[in-house]
């Protein structure tokens, strides 16, 4: 019985954690964000396809967030849903934007999260497209 139960709260930690990163990107609260992100994270983008970038650490992490959001006047994602075990967990998203320039987009996909002591060690994400 421990062990269920100890995995339950390491599950709802974890689905709790993935929700409060997307709270603070809809925020655009980037120092939220990395205080969520372990300090030798890595996160794996979306573009270039098909393999994306990967970033490893606070510093390349963050800049990549700093740089995404002066790139777009609005965004928006959607959690479509997510689901966990233990500190690996998975959400389903729409992600919508304006750029700069007025033109709206969106594109649909899916985080591979894994966290480590309550924070965010990898966030590997996937696009459908």
């Amino acid at each position: 019985m421990p062990i269920n139960s100890s995995l339950d709260a390491m599950t709802a930690a974890t689905v709790t954690t993935i929700q409060q990163f997307n709270d603070a990107l809809n925020g655009r609260d980037v120092e939220m964000m990395m205080a969520l992100m372990a300090g030798d994270c890595v996160f794996e983008n979306t573009y270039p396809a098909p393999d994306g970038t990967r970033l490893e650490g606070q510093a390349r992490v963050r800049a990549f967030w700093e740089e995404f959001f002066a790139a777009a006047a609005k965004i928006e994602l959607e959690i479509e849903e997510i689901f966990a075990v233990g500190e690996r967990g998975v959400m389903r998203w729409v992600y919508r934007w304006t750029d700069r320039e007025g033109q709206p987009g969106y594109v649909r996909g899916v985080d591979v999260y894994r966290m480590r002591n309550g924070q965010i060690a990898e966030k590997l994400s996937y696009v459908k497209g």
